[in-house]
C-alpha cells in the first residue's frame, strides 16, 4: 500500500516528517484488517511547530491577491478530480466506504472545493453611517488568522475540507488533527492535494496524534483563533470549555439523534427508500443519520412491511464489492458495542423486526420497535446500522417525540402536502430538517450545523465566512471632533 505509506506522515511548514512521540498508530482496513500504514504520532512539540508555521505564513498569505488565492484552490480543485478514483479507492480502503458511498463523498468534496474558489472573492468591506459629522465609517472583514481543525473518521476527506477550503480561501492559514481511525483521507491526502496546487508552505499542516499523547495542547495553544471540530457531543463539550477558557471561537459538528417523520398522506414507497438511505449510508456511521423512524399508526403496517423488507435485502460484506450496501464499521470495539446494544434492548423488550449478526466488523442490519417510551436508546446517538421503528398518532405527538431529544441536528418529513410538511418542520428544534427527503442532506450554499447538544455555529457559504473572518470597524474623521471634554 504505497500511497498510504507515503502520506501517513506529519505535514509541517511543507515537510513531510515522523512525529517524535514513542508510539504509533496503526491504521487498518477495517474489513480486511491489512495494516496499511503506521504513523509516530505527533507530540506537543510538533503541534506548536506547525501552529509556529501556520503563524508565520498566515501573515503573507493575508496578504496575497485574493485572485491569485482563489487560483491555488483552483488547482486543488484540478488535483482532486485527477485523483478522484484513487479517493475513491483510499476511502474504501480506510474507512470500509462501499464505493457508491465514496463516490458519495468525493464528489460532496469537490462541490466544497468549487464553493471555496467562489469565497476567496466574497468578504467586502462596508461604509456605515456614522453619528457624528465628518466621520467615515469602515467595516473591514478580514482572516481569523488560523484556524485549528479537528476532523471525523465518518467522513473525513469531505468534513476536514469543508473547514479546510474556505478558511484558506479567506486568507487563514490551518493545522488539522485528523482523527486516528482516518489518518491519510482526513490528513495526508489533503495536504498533498494543496502541496501539488502550489500552497506555499506553513499554511496546511497536518498533525496525526491522539489526546493520550498531546493533551489539549492542540486547542490550548495560544495560536488558533478558532477550532472547528467535528465528532461526538462529549468531546464537543470539553472542547467548548477548553476554548472558551482562552476565549478562542469554537464551531462544533456533534452527535446527532434524528428522525424521519412519515405522515399518514405521505408517499410510502418512497418515504421507505428516504429511510432506508437516511439510517444506513455508510453503515449509519453518521451524524445525520435517521437513528429514529416514527410512522404515523395509520400507515405503520404497510410501511414497516416494505421497510423491513428493504432492509433484510441490503447486501453486507465486502465494500469491494459493487452490489454491497453495508460494508464494515470503523473497529471491533464499535461492533462490539453495536451487538451489546442490540442484545440489550431485546432484554429490556424491545422486537427484532431484523436482526443483524456480525461478522468481524460487518454489522448486518437491525430493525427494532416496541421500545419503552424512556428507553435510553431513543434519546443517544447510534453510529451503526440499526433503526428504531416507532409509531405515532396524529402530528402533535410526532412533534413531541421529535422534540424529546438532547440532539438537534436533522430530520425529515413526508407528506404529499410539501407546505404541511413546512410547518411541520417549523416546529421541530433542530438545525436542519428536509421536507420529503433524506435526512442525510449537505449543501455548500446553505448553513450547517444543530442545536441543543448537537453543535454550535454553522458551516457553508456565507456561514463559512462569518466562522473564518473577522469584522473590524475603522473609523476616519474628517476634521476635527469636539471632544465632550
Amino acid at each position: 500500500m504505497s500511497f498510504f505509506h507515503e502520506l501517513a506522515h506529519q505535514y509541517i511548514d511543507g515537510e513531510w516528517l515522523t512525529g517524535s512521540g514513542s508510539w504509533d498508530i496503526i491504521d487498518f482496513n477495517p474489513y480486511n484488517g491489512e495494516k496499511l500504514a503506521a504513523v509516530t504520532v505527533a507530540t506537543a512539540l510538533e503541534v506548536d511547530r506547525a501552529y509556529r508555521a501556520a503563524e508565520r505564513a498566515q501573515r503573507e498569505w493575508a496578504a496575497v491577491n485574493p485572485y491569485e488565492r482563489r487560483a491555488v484552490l483552483e488547482r486543488a480543485l484540478r488535483a482532486t478530480g485527477e485523483r478522484a478514483e484513487e479517493i475513491v479507492e483510499a476511502i474504501i480502503d480506510e474507512l470500509g466506504g462501499t464505493r457508491p458511498r465514496a463516490q458519495y463523498e468525493v464528489r460532496g468534496a469537490t462541490e466544497f472545493l468549487r464553493e471555496a474558489i467562489r469565497q476567496a472573492l466574497r468578504p467586502t468591506g462596508r461604509l456605515l453611517p456614522a453619528v457624528g459629522d465628518g466621520r467615515e465609517n469602515r467595516l473591514y472583514r478580514l482572516p481569523v488568522g488560523v484556524v485549528g481543525v479537528i476532523s471525523a473518521f465518518n467522513f473525513p476527506f469531505l468534513v476536514t475540507m469543508k473547514s479546510v477550503a474556505p478558511a484558506l480561501a479567506l486568507g487563514n492559514a490551518v493545522v488539522v488533527k485528523p482523527h486516528q481511525n482516518a489518518p491519510v483521507v482526513g490528513g495526508g491526502l489533503i495536504a498533498r492535494i494543496f502541496e501539488d496546487a502550489g500552497l506555499p508552505a506553513g499554511l496546511l499542516n497536518v498533525v496525526i496524534t491522539d489526546s493520550a499523547e498531546i493533551g489539549d495542547a492542540f486547542i490550548e495553544h495560544p495560536v488558533p483563533k478558532v477550532i472547528s471540530f467535528t465528532g461526538s457531543d462529549r468531546v464537543g463539550r470539553h472542547i467548548a470549555a477548553t476554548a472558551a477558557g482562552a476565549f478562542k471561537r469554537t464551531i462544533l459538528e456533534l452527535s446527532g439523534n434524528s428522525a424521519l417523520v412519515v405522515l399518514e398522506d405521505a408517499d410510502v414507497d418512497y418515504a421507505v427508500r428516504a429511510a432506508v438511505f437516511s439510517r444506513f449510508l455508510h453503515q449509519g456511521q453518521v451524524s445525520m443519520a435517521a437513528n429514529r423512524i416514527l410512522v404515523d399508526r395509520s400507515v405503520a403496517a404497510e410501511f414497516t412491511e416494505r421497510f423491513t423488507a428493504e432492509v433484510a435485502a441490503l447486501r453486507t460484506g465486502d465494500p469491494r464489492d459493487p452490489e454491497t450496501r453495508i460494508g464494515p464499521v470503523i473497529n471491533a470495539f464499535q461492533a462490539d458495542a453495536l451487538d451489546a446494544l442490540v442484545d440489550r434492548a431485546v432484554a429490556d423488550g424491545a422486537t427484532a423486526l431484523v436482526r443483524g449478526r456480525t461478522v468481524g466488523n460487518v454489522v448486518s442490519p437491525t430493525v427494532l420497535t416496541g421500545l419503552a417510551e424512556d428507553s435510553p436508546l431513543l434519546r443517544q446517538e447510534i453510529l451503526g446500522p440499526v433503526a428504531l421503528l416507532m409509531t405515532f398518532d396524529g402530528e402533535e405527538e410526532a412533534v413531541r417525540i421529535v422534540n424529546e431529544s438532547p440532539y438537534g441536528l436533522s430530520g425529515a418529513v413526508h407528506t404529499r402536502d410539501a407546505e404541511r410538511g413546512v410547518k411541520f418542520a417549523q416546529r421541530i428544534v433542530s438545525g436542519m430538517f428536509h421536507v420529503n427527503d433524506s435526512t442525510v442532506q449537505d449543501d455548500p450554499l446553505v448553513a450547517f450545523g444543530g442545536e441543543k447538544t448537537s453543535g454550535v455555529g454553522r458551516l457553508n457559504g456565507e456561514a463559512a465566512v462569518e466562522a473564518f473572518t473577522v469584522q473590524r470597524w475603522m473609523s476616519i474623521q474628517h476634521g476635527r471632533s469636539v471632544f465632550p471634554f
